[in-house]
């Protein structure tokens, strides 16, 4: 083989393979369809492969395929590196960095954060996405996952961007009609307010006292997969929340909301979540330590 592949079509590849689609590929990379396919073609052509089937409705993979994206991953962070590397400092991160994180922090206090990042850094270009689930971050391409709460795989790299805690808390009007729990088993018997946390399973609230450690199974009427739906069913007197102290830790200051069981919490502070091939990556570094700093103005103490 006389040439070598254009890193452009790698990277349109890549995408393609990610997104599991040209059309989906294409809003990614601010592209057509017919410009990603016709990048494809002109990689197959200079690979001298098949490296998609292509069918009406998605694209998969062949097997020369799944080896040439598994090649490319590595030539195109490797070129990603090469080009912080080269940049005038190594404190002036470039190129695009795709960011996870759940609705509701996301939304409150991550996306503010990488407002202030893009200010301070114009040469970098952040693409936030609010999800409700786990995200799997070196499988579904982002370069960093910004995660409430304590379990993390251990084949992941992860750093401490700021504590937190999750608390019992409910409104003064519930508290009023329902006597207040004095052992946590007693929330089996209270309308709690449920959420599915994207690391935890639903209906079971895992607490910790000093070195004890418990677990509860709750119910109630109301459930949502969105944090601020639940504070403010809580504010309206619904129920038991199980809320961190950044999303309720103003309500309990003004007594809109009241701590239960002050003696129990629940560990949730928050991570920067990356693969292990980042773990050298300036973008990922600078942001990195950049939440960190603004975290620690901007998140409510947890002690």
């Amino acid at each position: 083989m006389n040439n070598f592949p254009d890193p452009h079509d790698l990277r349109v590849f890549a995408t393609v393979v990610r997104k599991a689609g040209f059309s989906a590929a294409a809003e990614e990379l601010g592209a057509s369809p017919a410009y990603v396919s016709k990048r494809i073609r002109v990689l197959e052509e200079t690979l001298a492969t098949r490296l998609l089937h292509r069918t009406t409705r998605r694209v998969a993979v062949t097997e020369e395929g799944e080896r040439v994206f598994h090649w490319a991953q590595r030539v195109l962070d490797d070129m990603d590196q090469l080009m912080q590397e080269v940049a005038v400092t190594r404190r002036e991160p470039r190129g695009t960095l795709r960011v996870s994180c759940s609705f509701g922090f996301g939304r409150l206090i991550v996306a503010p954060a990488l407002s202030s990042l893009v200010e301070k850094y114009p040469l970098l270009q952040v693409r936030l996405e609010l999800v409700d689930r786990l995200i799997d971050v070196a499988a579904e391409g982002f370069d960093l996952d910004v995660r409430v709460g304590d379990e993390i795989a251990p084949h992941l790299i992860a750093r401490r961007l700021g504590s937190n805690h999750r608390v019992l808390c409910a409104a003064p009007a519930y508290l009023a009609r329902r006597p207040a729990p004095r052992q946590l088993s007693d929330l089996a018997a209270h309308d709690c307010l449920v959420i599915k946390e994207r690391d935890h399973p639903f209906g079971v609230w895992r607490l910790k006292s000093g070195a004890a450690e418990q677990s509860v199974k709750v119910t109630g009427p109301l459930s949502s997969n969105h944090g601020e739906v639940v504070v403010q069913w809580a504010l309206d007197g619904r129920g038991i929340a199980l809320r961190s102290m950044w999303d309720v830790g103003e309500h309990l200051r003004t007594g809109r909301l009241m701590q239960v069981l002050p003696a129990w919490r629940q560990e949730a502070n928050v991570w920067a979540v990356y693969p292990t091939r980042l773990q050298v990556s300036a973008k990922v570094r600078v942001c990195v330590e950049f939440l960190q700093e603004y975290f620690a103005s901007h998140l409510p103490a947890s002690e």
